[in-house]
């Protein structure tokens, strides 16, 4: 429960539990003074969040291609790997694959496959499924290679943590990465990450709770994520339905759907990043809260709104 308190008034504020048909089975009318600055903490000075420092800048508001990659990488269990045969067609194969530390596919393949060609030179491609929606992906263009003899047991300790099995560490190797192509979606262009970036960056550390909050926003929210819309974003037209997509360290992504059936995806940053599963519920929940005053009309708006909405498609294409 958190607990705000004034000379003047005493407010409580049920802390979000994703199990009721919204955030807040409680609103209480206050009239407290606002920060311009902090979107999601103004409406509750002693709002209790979890956050990683430091405080996010300006433009900060989404994660690097770099580390959207690492994340697809750590989420993904399968890939394409693609390569030339001996007659030097290009020829690719699906396979399981693990990570090592610095976000390097580790791939186990059989006998026959180990001997695809004599060419080092392949991508490797991984797509990663959000809400049933958006497919970013990534490809790792380098080389196939067996790993260094030191550095053998680490891989194949990296595999049994991946998938539980002991493999034949002969049949063990490694995409050495020279450059990253990473798309947002199959029809945009895609944006090329140096091996350097990659392998420097992390992957979110939100990554093995986005799907779960992501779902239940949708299933039992969809009146707080229609109000997160229609409040922090600058919307020139009412929405027939909105859909959570996903969530990160910085923010999330909505996809809309207007009147006229035209599609946008819109990103709605959090004030401040956070760090766990904690700090999103208290991010969403103060946001939630903010968002139902400003729709009352209980507080003014005092902070600027998305404007940014990146179009998918229009009515009728």
């Amino acid at each position: 429960m958190i607990s705000i308190s004034n000379p003047t008034y005493s407010l409580s504020i049920p802390s979000v539990s994703f199990s009721t048909s919204s955030l807040f089975t409680q609103r209480e009318v206050a009239n407290f003074s606002h920060s311009r600055r902090n979107p999601c903490l103004r409406s509750s000075p002693n709002c209790c969040v979890s956050l990683a420092q430091p405080t996010m800048t300006k433009l900060q508001t989404k994660p690097s291609p770099a580390e959207v990659s690492r994340t697809i990488m750590e989420l993904s269990s399968k890939g394409t790997l693609c390569t030339l045969n001996q007659e030097g067609w290009p020829l690719g194969i699906g396979v399981p694959f693990a990570v090592d530390p610095q976000g390097l596919p580790i791939l186990c393949l059989n006998a026959k496959n180990r001997d695809l060609s004599t060419d080092t030179r392949s991508s490797f491609h991984v797509q990663l499924e959000q809400s049933g929606i958006r497919r970013p992906q990534c490809i790792l263009v380098g080389s196939l290679n067996k790993p260094e003899d030191s550095l053998l047991l680490k891989f194949h300790e990296q595999w049994v943590k991946r998938f539980g099995e002991k493999v034949d560490e002969d049949l063990i190797y490694v995409v050495y990465l020279e450059r990253l192509l990473h798309l947002e979606e199959s029809k945009e262009d895609g944006i090329w990450v140096t091996s350097l970036e990659y392998m420097k960056a992390y992957p979110d550390p939100l990554r093995n709770y986005a799907e779960k909050i992501v779902n239940e926003m949708n299933a039992n929210h969809m009146e707080d994520v229609h109000r997160f819309c229609s409040i922090y974003v600058d919307l020139g037209f009412e929405v027939a339905e909105a859909k959570m997509i996903w969530v990160d360290r910085l923010g999330f992504d909505v996809r809309l759907h207007s009147t006229q059936n035209n599609v946008y995806e819109v990103r709605i940053p959090f004030d401040r990043e956070v760090a766990d599963e904690k700090g999103v519920k208290s991010s969403l929940n103060c946001m939630s809260q903010l968002a139902w005053e400003v729709e009352k009309n209980y507080i003014a708006l005092d902070f600027e709104k998305v404007t940014h909405l990146k179009q998918i498609c229009f009515a009728g294409n």
